[in-house]
């Protein structure tokens, strides 16, 4: 797959999103910057009235020419002023018409919110209004200034206020930008491409890439590039093991044809055996054909192994009784192809009554694969005869959704410690000398290609119960006795 053009790449992403960012926290910094400049206009203009207005305090008679009063007015940009001192006394200076007032604004007392409302209508005024401004005097807030004033002037030296606010963002929001962009592009883009890189290159030729040499930084990019590293290395030793493995199956497959043909013919001696009449050969025929029962099931377990691979699923509409019953007829051929009925002769030469109760109500149907499921079914039977059970009792409860619960429990001595630690591990989890303990790992494929799962539940010296789980959605049928189920909502223990 090939890399990203720049244009889509993570670094034009990054600056741009940059320069968003710092425009957008410069225009929450606009908002009150803009309604603080108008206020501070207004009290530069009010503070320039009182000023004017004190000049009529130095004139002998308290009256001021009309030349003087306009170029007064004129400085302060006002078309009239009075100034109330503290002892009630008003100074005034106006012109001789002065123009009708279309907004009154009183900034006593005038709290935030309201004065940048002020501000953003004076902002979309298109007209010149003529405003009166109310307000202490900044020179001495016990002077109070009523002022009428053109709002234009004003307006236009917030325009250009906020010309030059815009200016300096986007001169900010660049240089942030540009700033951020090389930084982050050298902490972490390149870092990210180099790791993108690997990975493509690895997804291309895992074992003819080489090498992925990580750098020495200690944070989150580094655990990464380390961690890809040992990602490749056990990658390569997978791949090899694997040819190894195909190589080696190859052999053994070959290996295995003869064997079993070998392995046939003694058989065939064997039963001879049985009927001699020496009592010793008699007494030890058992023995030796349990022997050769083990190493015909071990070739043909391990070729089954080998040769499945994943499981290919028919799901069929099946009902559950009738596949567990059989099932159990299954197991109990299993122990010895010549011999289907409860009195069997387990591997190790005893006789024993195997006894397979199905409590599978009638009337369930469920759509899985007939075969595999009873593969499974098969495997945990004949694991629990040859580990030692007189009984193997099947049961099934319902789960939210629709999923079931088969319960498999045997009256066996229970797992020994060997065989829970490699529970499910092929050729190490086997619960009895001489087994290869790939029953449970193939049924536990065969759950897990259903979407469910093999659990073991307990296994004490009083017996051991595996859970079958199969997902919701697999019942096709309830009938009859179904609804008397069992529900269980609570999960399986590991």
């Amino acid at each position: 797959m090939p890399l990203p053009s720049v244009t889509r790449s993570l670094s034009a992403k990054l600056l741009v999103l940059t320069v968003l960012f710092v425009l957008l926290a410069e225009v929450l910094i606009y908002t009150p910057s803009i309604a603080r400049y108008r206020l501070t206009y207004l009290e530069e203009r009010l503070a320039a009235a009182h000023l004017a207005a004190l000049s009529v305090e130095a004139t002998p008679d308290m009256m001021v020419a009309m030349e003087l009063q306009n170029e007064l007015l004129a400085h302060v940009g006002a078309h009239a002023v009075e100034l109330i001192r503290p002892d009630s006394r008003v100074y005034m200076l106006s012109r001789s018409m002065p123009p009708t007032v279309d907004a009154v604004f009183d900034l006593r007392g005038a709290m935030a919110p309201r004065l940048t409302a002020d501000a953003f209508m004076a902002l979309a005024q298109r007209r010149d209004r003529v405003i009166r401004v109310i307000g202490p005097s900044p020179k001495d807030p016990a002077f109070q200034v009523d002022m009428v004033m053109d709002e234009r002037p004003m307006i236009q030296a917030m325009v250009d206020f906020s010309g030059r606010i815009l200016a300096l963002s986007v001169a900010i929001s660049l240089i942030a930008a540009v700033l951020v962009f090389v930084s982050l592009t050298r902490l972490l883009v390149r870092p990210m491409r180099r790791l993108t890189e690997g990975l493509v290159a690895i997804r291309r030729d895992p074992d003819g890439t080489p090498p992925f040499q990580p750098s020495a930084r200690t944070d989150e990019i580094g655990v990464a590039e380390r961690e890809l590293a040992d990602m490749q290395a056990t990658i390569r030793s997978a791949l090899r093991q694997r040819e190894r493995l195909a190589a080696l199956g190859t052999a053994v497959a070959k290996i295995n044809h003869d064997l079993r043909a070998i392995l046939s013919t003694a058989a065939l001696l064997s039963e001879r055996l049985a009927e001699s009449a020496d009592p010793e050969v008699r007494r030890v025929t058992p023995r030796l054909m349990a022997s050769i029962d083990r190493a015909v099931e071990l070739c043909g377990q391990t070729m089954t192994y080998t040769r499945d691979g994943l499981l290919p699923l028919a799901r069929t509409a099946v009902p559950l009784r009738p596949l567990v019953e059989e099932a159990g007829t299954t197991a109990l051929a299993a122990l010895r192809p010549d011999v289907v009925r409860p009195d069997v002769v387990r591997p190790d030469g005893e006789r024993v009554e195997l006894r397979w109760n199905n409590r599978v109500p009638e009337g369930l149907t469920v759509r899985a694969d007939a075969a595999q499921l009873s593969r499974a079914l098969v495997n945990l039977g004949r694991n629990a005869a040859q580990a030692g059970a007189g009984a193997v009792t099947v049961m099934v409860e319902t789960r939210p959704g629709g999923g079931l619960l088969l319960l498999v429990s045997d009256d066996g001595p229970g797992l020994p410690p060997r065989a829970r630690d490699n529970l499910f591990q092929p050729f190490a989890g086997s619960a009895r000398a001489g087994g290869v303990g790939l029953g449970l790992a193939i049924a536990r494929e065969v759950l897990r290609a259903h979407g469910g799962d093999l659990r073991l539940v307990e296994s004490t010296a009083a017996g051991t119960v595996f859970a079958l789980e199969l997902p919701p959605g697999i019942v096709v049928e309830e009938a009859g006795r179904v609804g008397e189920m069992p529900t269980s909502d609570s999960p399986i223990p590991d």
